[in-house]
């Protein structure tokens, strides 16, 4: 007797038309699904794993991509042959789906609440009120903390972790079959991520639900899947039980991406890339103990670049036209040192202050109280002409290239604004050379000059916010999740790109990430924040191997090690 699976997919290929031309990008794949199982699907982006399954939910863009071949099985219905209404009953009620991003995916207007109760009410025969009950209860049920409060919240008026959980409160609400979740954890903290991940596993548990689980990150997947397939430029490279490709990847592609993200047990010198394994490149050295303890005698002998004093930031809220304003120390107390040539790695889940006294050492966000001397200077007393020629010395490579990116002015134009700015360069043309020569620096060629954010991957804007960063020739440069949301592979390159700047130009690095893994990887020391305060320093190797926190120890627990 055949064995039925939950789903099926057979020989599938997927073309998209452009300019009258027909290109295929997926290429005759084939997995199934089994009832009450999770399926890993790992790749980079462009690899097919959101195509083909937009396919799975007949949500592939209509008039530019069709199925060219192959078929999708589910249950026993071929989804490659029913109409769009017969879909509509299927979508959300049998199969459902958990986005990337989910500020993107929650209607902004409407409240959490409604926007769960609005499915219960379409695709069940539930009334308001029994709906509202069921929302709250599905909530319960996601752990969102004060579920009455989220209820009537908007997305914006709750942390990025607690929209996620929004989200699967709304695909699981009607009791789907299958759970498709698309990149689910990409921009969340690894701690948050992790609870995310047990959620899901708990809930697939409880449900006896199938998931297909979409990742680029193996060791992730490794956490949650029970099989996985492996793709790459639209094929499956590799598929198996989670076992057998994590210890023993077949695939050059596999063993790439295994890889390319930073070791927790060994300190490369360079992070093996994709490209590096398909060209067989040799294995990059290793960092000995006391190679670094030799480079940091040297380093620490020397006086700090930068020393943060009693650093305060407090800010107020009213809660009412009468009521007294309630304060909120968003960084309190902090004192640190940065020398010349290092990397200070600083790490915390989203809200512990990072960011916000990144903006006090940039003085875009002043401080309450405290002192940043800065080459043995105050810059909390500077005036403002005084800070907009600090602004040349002190730069930062912002999380999301595109949105600092004008998308109406050229690559080349955006470089060579900030230079004209402070003086750098004595003409146009001369600027252009330079601008010409960082975009080779940065591994992009001098004809991007003329093109424009749009027609750039996630990879390369990064390289061109990195390009206009070091334009102004800084001493100190904040990188503020500058790779959080790129590809393993992609994430290597760059963070390749900039220890190789460091060296070339002796840069000092805030390197600000919620990845305790690469923030290891890339740091001199390790600076741990939480609730605004500093919870552990030192260095980075030491704190990883002999944490003294319980905060600490939870974020390294965190980390997603694979098998």
């Amino acid at each position: 007797m055949k064995k039925q699976f939950l789903l099926d997919v057979k020989d599938l290929s997927i073309s998209f038309f452009s300019e009258g031309k027909e290109r295929e990008i997926i290429h005759d794949i084939s997995y199934h699904l089994n009832t009450n199982e999770i399926l890993g699907i790992v790749g980079e982006s462009g690899s097919g794993k959101s195509i083909s399954s937009l396919a799975i939910l007949g949500l592939l863009p209509k008039n530019i991509s069709k199925i060219t071949e192959g078929t999708i099985t589910f249950l026993d219905k071929e989804l490659t042959t029913i109409s769009n209404k017969q879909f509509q009953n299927i979508r959300g009620n049998d199969i459902a789906v958990i986005f990337q991003e989910p500020m993107s995916s929650l209607n902004p207007s409407m409240t959490c609440g409604k926007q769960v109760t609005e499915i219960l009410l379409q695709h069940t025969k539930l009334n308001k009120s029994e709906a509202k009950a069921e929302a709250l209860s599905l909530f319960e049920k996601v752990k969102l903390p004060l579920p009455i409060r989220v209820f009537d919240a908007y997305p914006h008026e709750i942390s990025g972790g607690q929209k996620q959980r929004v989200m699967i409160a709304m695909a699981i609400a009607c009791k789907p079959k299958l759970l498709i979740a698309d990149e689910p954890t990409t921009a969340l903290d690894v701690t948050v991520q992790k609870e995310i991940i047990q959620l899901l596993k708990t809930l697939q548990f409880e449900e006896g639900m199938s998931i297909i689980f979409i990742s680029h990150d193996l060791a992730l997947v490794s956490e949650i899947a029970n099989r996985i397939l492996v793709m790459y430029q639209g094929e499956i490279v590799e598929q198996g039980i989670v076992s057998s490709i994590f210890n023993d990847p077949k695939h050059i592609y596999t063993k790439a991406l295994l890889s390319s993200k930073p070791s927790l047990d060994i300190r490369l010198k360079r992070l093996p890339t994709v490209k590096d394994f398909i060209e067989k490149k040799p294995n990059s050295t290793t960092i000995t103990k006391a190679q670094r303890e030799e480079k940091h005698t040297i380093l620490y002998s020397k006086p700090p670049i930068l020393e943060v004093k009693n650093l305060e930031k407090e800010y107020f809220s009213k809660s009412g036209w009468f009521s007294k304003p309630e304060s909120f120390k968003a960084v309190n107390q902090v004192n640190f040192k940065l020398y010349e040539g290092e990397t200070l790695g600083l790490v915390g889940e989203s809200g512990c202050g990072k960011s916000t006294l990144s903006n006090a050492i940039l003085l875009l966000d002043k401080p309450t109280s405290g002192q940043i001397i800065y080459n043995g200077l105050d810059i909390t007393k500077l005036n403002t002409p005084q800070i907009r020629n600090l602004r040349k010395d002190i730069q930062i490579i912002f999380q999301d290239p595109y949105a600092s990116l004008n998308p109406r002015v050229s690559i080349g134009k955006a470089i060579m604004e900030p230079m004209k700015v402070h003086h750098i360069g004595a003409s146009d043309d001369e600027r252009k050379e330079k601008v010409v020569g960082l975009l080779e620096k940065v591994g992009l060629d001098s004809d991007c000059f003329n093109r424009y954010p749009h027609e750039f991957s996630g990879g390369q804007r990064q390289r061109i916010g990195i390009a206009r960063a070091i334009a102004l020739e800084p001493k100190l440069i904040i990188c503020d999740e500058s790779v959080s949301a790129l590809d393993i592979s992609v994430q290597a390159q760059v963070l390749n790109l900039l220890n190789d700047l460091k060296d070339n130009f002796g840069f000092t690095y805030i390197f600000i990430s919620h990845d305790l893994a690469v923030v290891k990887y890339m740091s001199d020391q390790l600076l741990v924040m939480n609730q605004g305060k500093i919870e552990e320093i030192g260095d980075a190797d030491t704190i990883y191997n002999n944490p003294n926190k319980a905060y600490t120890k939870k974020l390294i627990h965190a980390i997603p090690k694979g098998l």
